[in-house]
């Protein structure tokens, strides 16, 4: 069976192809077009999946999209839709007038199209809620025969909160909480009244946190939240999620409560420092809360978070210590870019009836570049580079030497994080690294940390009560007396955004980490993504090339192929 999931509904589109539940290839378009976070239709994403496993969209069996447009027809008056106003509408109305003949037709579970194209293809399309994507993509993959399972995020159809279990091939809801009403949104609010990015910049609060004193604003701002027996709800004369014309997310109540907000370009004092972390506390309160509650209602031990909020790490990092759960999975892609492929997987599993869950250890499933493909690129240039034999060797040797170092190798990794394939990659044990990084490569504010790479068997050297992390979703605790021995990775907090690397996740990383230790007695790598500011990472070797001449990496490995700039 053959299945292509497409996310084309919010930004950060994507494509994915499963054969027989097994994730082929996925890839978001912002990685092909260059245009980050794009809202595109993910056309390019989509051949690319189809090109590799050499087959056409006829010889697709299912579509996916992780959108239900069915409930939006529970929103529409038959009366009201009745008179069509343009030839779209026909679906509606059709629809919401059938709908109203059948005794339950108001509750729209699931929706499915069967087109049939003039050229004879007939496609079939399936409509997934949005939650139940993010649920697919956190449980199917885990390791978990039962568990929990809690999303949450901005919004996806009518739902913002998600509370279910997941038992071998079958996921089932047990509690939604309905937009506005949204824990996503309220910290997508302060990203914007702290002067950044909203639904883009959220990672600028969660690091600009531990810089602040959450107790300053965290009375206040917990004000504008009630629970109720399973979710919570906001005091919503504070936000504007209703006015799509509005220029902002918030109205003047939320600025008599704080003070002014801060405008683009403004520097940020201890006022903003406080402000966003409070706002990163209440949303682990929040979260921890809602967790508890889903292990009332469920009993189980085995947790699997997603949503947009799951992207939180620090969050994702206390999860276990604050909440009755013993385990956790949180998926590669939480977020909206990852529920292409989480839809595609529900499909299989729930619809389809497979029970046949297919584990993943990396999330290596973009285009990837052999060494005869990367030569004829770097010729094409005309630019002077050397031919290595152990490209990990010689990689651990520039990094331990004191230089920046791009890392080229495989397929192109899914979702927003880097780990070890499109990588930029730095000694953790020099100080000043952080702020060379973040002012001479990444072009960014100085308050944003890096990642610490770790071999797996020594995570519980450096680290406190941490657990393994292939993904880099969660924060954890260095101890202290290792924070001197890598400084360059260590928050201002004493944590460290964790990646445990082994040989089966990423053998060639590994193998660079590797080298570097027994060069220097330190199993850990600086990682950060392959990107410059406001960029997307890299994809193709042209890509990698022009950020490295575009900021200060001193070194590019490029599968077997070395660069380096003349002094």
């Amino acid at each position: 069976m053959k299945i292509l999931g497409i996310q084309s509904f919010f930004p950060d589109t994507s494509a994915c192809v499963l054969v027989n539940g097994e994730i082929r290839y996925a890839v978001q378009e912002e990685r092909l077009t260059r245009n980050k976070r794009t809202r595109y239709f993910p056309h390019r994403s989509i051949h690319f999946c189809l090109d590799k496993i050499n087959i056409s969209i006829k010889d697709v069996d299912i579509i996916s999209f992780p959108v239900n447009p069915g409930i939006y027809l529970e929103h529409f008056d038959s009366q009201q839709s009745s008179h069509l106003r343009y030839r779209g509408e026909i679906w509606y109305s059709v629809l919401n007038n059938v709908m109203s003949l059948i005794p339950d037709g108001k509750s729209v579970r699931e929706a499915a199209q069967n087109v049939r194209l003039e050229c004879g293809t007939q496609m079939k399309i399936q409509y997934v809620e949005h939650h139940l994507a993010h649920a697919s993509i956190a449980f199917y993959p885990s390791y978990f025969e039962e568990a929990a399972i809690l999303s949450i995020d901005g919004f996806g159809e009518k739902d913002c909160i998600f509370l279910g279990t997941g038992k071998g091939n079958k996921i089932t809801p047990i509690y939604k909480q309905e937009f506005p009403h949204t824990l996503g949104g309220f910290y997508m609010t302060i990203t914007e009244f702290l002067g950044f990015q909203p639904n883009s910049d959220e990672w600028k609060v969660m690091g600009a946190s531990s810089y602040g004193d959450a107790s300053v604003f965290y009375d206040k701002l917990l004000s504008l939240f009630c629970f109720n027996e399973y979710g919570m709800e906001l005091d919503l004369s504070y936000f504007n999620f209703y006015n799509f014309h509005r220029p902002l997310n918030y109205t003047k109540k939320l600025v008599d409560l704080l003070g002014p907000p801060r405008k683009d370009g403004e520097p940020l004092t201890n006022r903003h420092y406080n402000i966003a972390a409070a706002a990163q506390k209440i949303t682990e309160t929040v979260v921890f809360k809602l967790a508890k509650n889903l292990f009332d209602l469920t009993k189980q031990k085995n947790l699997c978070f997603s949503g947009g909020v799951a992207m939180n790490s620090v969050c994702n990092g206390k999860i276990i210590e604050n909440t009755p759960f013993d385990n956790i999975y949180i998926p590669f892609a939480p977020d909206d870019s990852g529920v292409s492929i989480g839809s595609a997987l529900y499909v299989y599993h729930q619809i389809g009836g497979k029970s046949d869950r297919s584990k993943i250890t990396n999330n290596n499933f973009g285009p990837e570049y052999s060494d005869e493909e990367v030569k004829k690129e770097l010729d094409k240039f005309g630019l002077n580079y050397d031919t290595v034999e152990n490209s990990a060797k010689e990689a651990a040797q520039c990094i331990a030497n004191g230089e920046i170092v791009g890392w080229f190798q495989g397929g192109v990794e899914f979702g927003d994080r880097a780990l070890g394939n499109r990588s930029i990659l730095a000694d953790p044990r020099k100080a000043e690294m952080k702020d060379i990084l973040n002012n001479k490569i990444k072009f960014r504010e100085e308050f944003r940390p890096f990642a610490p790479s770790i071999l797996e068997e020594h995570l519980n050297d450096y680290f406190i009560d941490a657990k393994p992390t292939p993904f880099m979703e969660k924060v954890y605790t260095i101890k202290e007396e290792k924070r001197s021995a890598i400084p360059a990775v260590v928050h201002v907090d004493g944590t460290g955004r964790l990646q445990t690397v082994n040989k089966l996740n990423n053998p060639l990383y590994y193998s660079l980490i590797e080298n570097f230790y027994k060069l220097t007695d330190v199993p850990v790598i600086l990682n950060t993504s392959f990107n410059l500011k406001d960029e997307p990472i890299v994809c193709s070797p042209k890509d990698a090339v022009r950020t490295f001449f575009t900021c200060g990496m001193d070194a590019l490995i490029l599968g077997n192929y070395l660069l380096k700039k003349s002094s």
